[in-house]
């Protein structure tokens, strides 16, 4: 099968399947580049996110547009992020006529309502993958000093305290989040 194909194929299973929002999507997403196809490790998975999450727009369509660049440049890049926002498309415009004309029903409610929690499953369940493998060399949870990265766990801690308590601006924080380690990183080179 084309590379093409396969591009459009698996994002377009992303763009279908992605309900909550880009965070929702990341299992998704990393099930086809890193588990079927192996486009991607888990490490450049990792780097994935943070650039989907840094660059403007949509985590998933970023994340498609980066994949499919790296693995067939500018046309698998189009192709993937094609496939990506298909789906949505259809989705939403079938969606809001029969939301514009049934909204008011109460079993549409319902269903909207018992849709929460699997997103908020989801959308934990990426938390998860994007903290584990920063936090564990190995990918896997195991507490033993050369799997457990310690200056990882200070900057996830340091924030989420600036997050949740402090109320800063996540974009503000991952800057300075950015900059703790590369001044870690610095010192650590130069001593």
């Amino acid at each position: 099968m084309s590379v093409y194909i396969e591009l459009f194929l698996a994002f377009l299973q992303i763009g279908a399947f992605s309900f909550g929002g880009g965070y929702a999507a990341m299992p998704l997403i990393q099930e086809q580049v890193v588990g079927k196809y192996g486009w991607l490790s888990l490490s450049d998975f990792t780097d994935l996110v943070t650039i989907s999450q840094m660059t403007p727009g949509p985590i998933a369509v970023n994340a498609a547009t980066f994949v499919g660049e790296n693995i067939a440049g500018i046309p698998g890049a189009i192709v993937a992020t094609f496939g990506c926002i298909l789906p949505s498309c259809i989705f939403v415009t079938i969606l809001a006529h029969f939301y514009l004309k049934y909204r008011k029903m109460a079993m549409l409610q319902g269903i909207l309502g018992s849709l929460r929690p699997a997103v908020v499953a989801m959308i934990f369940s990426a938390g998860l993958l994007i903290l584990i493998p920063a936090l564990f060399e190995s990918g896997a949870v195991s507490f033993i000093a050369e799997n457990f990265n310690v200056r990882m766990a200070i900057w996830f801690a340091i924030a989420l305290f600036l997050l949740m308590k402090m109320k800063w601006d996540p974009i503000l924080v991952m800057v300075l989040t950015g900059v703790m380690e590369l001044a870690a990183q610095t010192i650590i080179r130069f001593c």
